[in-house]
């Protein structure tokens, strides 16, 4: 099956024949969700490795002229307010935003759910794996970004005191950043999936998230880069296909029988 594209008819009552069977996707979701986490905690330890690459990582920035991570913490960090809202941005909007898209999807644009699943799946597969090949602490707990650990220091946070011996979260696992990469793809899909004059408003979810982990200290501006860019290549390869129209069977042409002669008399109807 092929999947809706942008046509007119793909904002109309929902295609419920595209729609999977919901107690299948409710355990698919919540798997991918549990490999998030688990693969996530996985990939913990290798604190040196992590640092190490922090301090590549910072160095590179710097050395193509990307702007300072400070620079947007400082905007924050003008009223405590602003930078509780941001740590709370960031610790609570992340997961219910992806769950509320993938619902909506699921109930309104069936056939766009079924993408954006698949998208998000191999995303986060390919993020986790990057996790495992490139551990990363973020600039707050780099000592050489001179930067404030926002959470920690304002709240709300969602990251133990000591990193190495987190349980619940892997604190080094900065490359990819999962917070854009997936806020991305829901912006993205919410303007694919709708036909509102402001649907682009949606791509204001991405774009906040960007500021949000930038400003927390939580990610560098490299983290999110890579991040679009994988996203980048599985949008690439899981692209959403229009729908081919459905053309009905052409009906058969009607078969007239043929009258039997009586015999004794032709195919014309005269006596021999």
């Amino acid at each position: 099956m092929r999947y809706a594209g942008h046509t007119p008819a793909d904002q109309g009552a929902p295609d419920t024949m595209a729609r999977p069977p919901l107690v299948r996707e409710l355990l698919l979701v919540v798997g991918l969700f549990l490999v998030y986490k688990l693969g996530r905690r996985a990939a913990n330890g290798h604190v040196d490795e992590a640092f190490d690459n922090a301090h590549r990582v910072w160095d590179l920035e710097r050395a193509a002229g990307l702007p300072g991570e400070g620079l947007v913490q400082r905007l924050l960090l003008h009223d405590e307010t602003l930078i509780h809202l941001a740590n709370t941005y960031y610790a609570t909007v992340h997961f219910p935003a992806t769950l509320l898209f993938l619902a909506w999807l699921y109930w309104r644009r069936p056939r766009h759910y079924v993408w954006a699943r698949r998208v998000l799946a191999v995303l986060t597969a390919a993020a986790l794996a990057l996790h495992l090949l490139f551990p990363l602490a973020p600039p707050r707990l780099l000592a050489t970004t001179h930067l404030v650990d926002t959470g920690r220091v304002y709240g709300p946070s969602v990251y133990g005191a000591q990193p190495a011996a987190d349980s619940m979260a892997n604190q080094f696992a900065a490359m990819p950043s999962l917070h854009f990469g997936w806020a991305v793809l829901v912006g993205v899909g919410l303007v694919v999936a709708t036909r509102s004059r402001w649907r682009w408003l949606w791509l204001l979810h991405p774009a906040l998230t960007l500021l949000v982990i930038v400003g927390t200290a939580n990610h560098y501006w490299l983290d999110s880069i890579v991040a679009a860019a994988l996203l980048s290549v599985v949008l690439a390869a899981l692209p959403l296909r229009r729908a081919e129209p459905v053309r009905p069977p052409r009906p058969r042409p009607a078969v007239v029988p043929q009258r039997e002669h009586a015999p004794g008399y032709a195919a014309t109807g005269a006596r021999r």
